[in-house]
């Protein structure tokens, strides 16, 4: 029998459920690769903390030793502010990924949580919500680094 009554929505098809179902479960799994890189991420930027403070504190020793004996370290001083200036760009290379990363993941979270509702409907606690969807396509616009040249948003 069917339905003539045009206010019923019409029953999903199920091969269209499927590949929704599948295309949301691929997002979700791009997400949480994401949340791992992160967490590589975060791991990496406090290595690179810990070698900055370490370097500091050897420039500070050369500072001291330098005044004691009234001795230029060009060369040590120099060498050891380029590693400084190298530690301050992979700093800055992080917190541009971060950013990056947080703004692919509300975007994957998003077309998933748009495709759940726009193939299941809603649930029985009422309407989804999904997370709105940046329009913005790249919030870090920095293609190149260089030690203290990058603006954060």
């Amino acid at each position: 029998m069917y339905n003539l009554d045009a206010s019923a929505p019409e029953p999903p098809d199920k091969h269209a459920l499927l590949v929704a179902t599948d295309l949301q479960d691929h997002l979700m799994v791009a997400s949480n690769d994401l949340e791992r890189l992160q967490r590589l991420l975060d791991d990496a930027s406090e290595s690179l903390s810990g070698h900055f403070y370490s370097a500091t504190d050897h420039i500070q020793r050369l500072l001291r030793a330098a005044a004691v004996q009234a001795v230029d370290e060009g060369g040590q001083m120099h060498d050891a502010m380029r590693d400084l200036a190298g530690a301050i760009t992979a700093l800055q290379f992080h917190d541009m990924a971060t950013q990056l990363i947080n703004h692919t993941q509300r975007r994957l979270r998003g077309c998933a949580d748009k495709i759940a509702r726009e193939a299941m409907g809603d649930d029985e606690d009422g309407e989804t919500i999904v997370e709105e969807i940046p329009l913005k396509p790249n919030p870090v616009t920095q293609d190149e680094m260089d030690a203290g040249s990058v603006d954060l948003f």
